[in-house]
Order: C-alpha cells, then structure tokens, then sequence
C-alpha cells in the first residue's frame, strides 16, 4: 500500500449516489466517470471510463437495501479499480450493513460482519471510512485501517438550535441500556440530563417497554439511537415516555434510518413529534412522511476524504 495517491477520485455505487455528489460537490470535484449496473439474469457489471492509475480513489457505498446488490456492487468496483492500478484504495461505506450480526448469540449463528469485512480487505480496499457502527468493535474485524466517524456532531448542532428558548426543559433518552454510553456522550455536549428505557426484548425486531430508568415528567425528550430498522423498539420506547413517564413531547433522532418493513407506518402513528436521520442511507422511494427529516453528512465525509489524502489525523472528526 502506497501511503499517498497522486491524485482524489471519487466512485459511487447505486446504493447513495446523492450523497456521493454532495460529498464531491464539498470537495470541488465530480464523481468518477463509471458505470455501475447489472446484466439481464440479475449479475453486477462496472465499467471505469477514466483513468485511475497512481490516484487516491474513494468508493462511496452504502450497504442498504437491496443489501447484497450493494455490497456486491461495492466489492465489483473496488476489484476493478484494484486492477486498474489505482495508488490506494478507500471503501467510504456510510452505513455498513450486516454489523448487528456481530457475534454468536446461539449454536451454529455466523458472524456474517466478520465476513463481510474479509471480503472487502480482499477485493482490494487498503482503508474503510464509515460512520457509526452497531458496534465499536467490528473496527477490529478488518486487517486494514477503520476510521469510524461520529454522526452526533450534526445532530448536537440541529438540536442545540432547535432547543435553545427551552434548554431546561429538555432531556436525551437512551431507547435501551445498550445505547446508554452513546446517549450519555450526547447529552454531555447539548449540556442535558439524560434518562433510560429499560426494555426486554421478546424476539428480533420486537420489544417490550418495561420502565423508565429517571425523570422525563413535563419533559421534551430526545430519544437517540444508532438506527431504525422496524421502528417497533422506537416507537414503543416514545409511547412508554408519554404514558408512564409523563414527557411532554418526544423527538427521535437516528445516524441511520433503514426504515424496513412498517417502520414508516409506524413512526406516522407514533406519539413522535419529529425524527432526523442522517443521509447514510437515502430516503425510501415514494415514502412521504412529514415526521421524517434528514441531514447532510456530506461535509464531514469530505473533510475526512481530504485528511486521509494529505495525511492528516482523521481522529478530532469522531472525539
């Protein structure tokens, strides 16, 4: 691996190609001249158009839904770009799927998030450059350099503003024990109190509210996760703060909003006044829900595409 390429490039799947642009639009650049599709019985292709020998190339993917489409799209375009001399190649996966597969919770259970790391340092990556992992410790499952970026910055700075006239009055909830330190890390920066729902989970995707660990009575709330798959442990989480907790108001905010299944029904029926979601994955097609907004997290990817190139700490983007 070479330590510096001559030169940013900058590759986008079909996965969050609005985010690709606006990252190369902070960067003063244009997406990579390639074409990223598939062949009639449902095989990938990519085809690079431009030269990419000697550069510093970034491929910007998100392992969303379709998952597999876009994992296979990522690892075919990184193969490529390998073959075709690039000086160094970085994997930009904004949201990597697979990642709450991240241990054995029963006999014979994969850890597809190990696997799926193999798979990338073997088609060729040198670096990963993602944002918020499930888990802290899928970084060690790859042999390659991970640098994990923090979402919370963009979203201390929304509700900093949001919540100003009524800074006393409002509280972070943590929806379950498992998010408590990343709950804790955000409410020490918007300078707030911080409370916990305490849950058992029956099955996967399901949860049961069992009680509220502190006081949200008369309190707007400000329930932080890493993301929203079905939107079940969510929105039971905010329907416990309102009738056993007496909060006020409740606001959701998530790095990734994966909104499967009901997920958007549900957060549309929610007692939920408002949900933000970064733009690591993009918003589901014809899904219109005014309770729904999203945040850019461009500049950040950008600022830390430019350290990476000129080799400069990355580390004060995820302090």
């Amino acid at each position: 691996m070479i330590a510096h390429g001559k030169d940013i490039k900058i590759f986008s799947g079909n996965s969050n190609r609005p985010l690709a642009e606006a990252i190369c639009k902070e960067l003063g650049t244009v997406l990579g001249n390639a074409e990223v599709g598939a062949f009639s019985d449902g095989e990938n292709f990519v085809s690079i158009y431009e030269t990419v020998r000697g550069s510093d190339v970034f491929v910007v993917q998100s392992t969303c839904s379709p998952v597999n489409d876009n994992l296979m799209e990522m690892l075919i375009i990184i193969d490529a770009l390998k073959r075709a001399s690039a000086g160094r190649i970085t994997a930009v996966v904004p949201y990597f799927g697979y990642a709450r597969q991240d241990r054995k919770t029963k006999p014979r259970d994969p850890i597809s998030a190990k696997l799926v790391a193999n798979l990338i340092t073997r088609a060729g990556a040198d670096r990963v450059l993602t944002m918020d992992l499930h888990a802290n410790q899928i970084q060690g499952f790859f042999d390659i350099p991970v640098d994990n970026l923090l979402g919370s910055p963009v979203f201390v700075e929304h509700f900093f503003r949001r919540f100003a006239p009524v800074h006393e009055e409002t509280m972070v909830v943590s929806p379950d024990v498992g998010s408590v330190a990343r709950a804790r890390a955000f409410a020490q920066k918007l300078e707030m109190p911080m409370a916990i729902v305490d849950k058992r989970r029956q099955k996967a995707n399901s949860s049961e509210v069992m009680n509220i660990i502190g006081d949200v009575t008369d309190k707007n709330v400000i329930l932080l996760d890493d993301m929203v798959d079905t939107g079940g442990s969510l929105c039971g989480a905010a329907q416990a703060l309102v009738e056993l907790g007496g909060a006020t108001k409740v606001y959701a905010c998530a790095s990734h909003g994966v909104l499967s299944g009901p997920a958007v029904e549900r957060i549309e029926k929610s007692v939920i006044e408002e949900v933000i979601f970064l733009d690591t994955v993009p918003p589901r097609p014809g899904v219109n829900c005014s309770k729904i907004k999203y945040l850019s997290v461009a500049h950040l990817f950008a600022e830390a595409i430019e350290r990476i190139y000129e080799e400069i700490s990355v580390s004060k983007l995820f302090i």
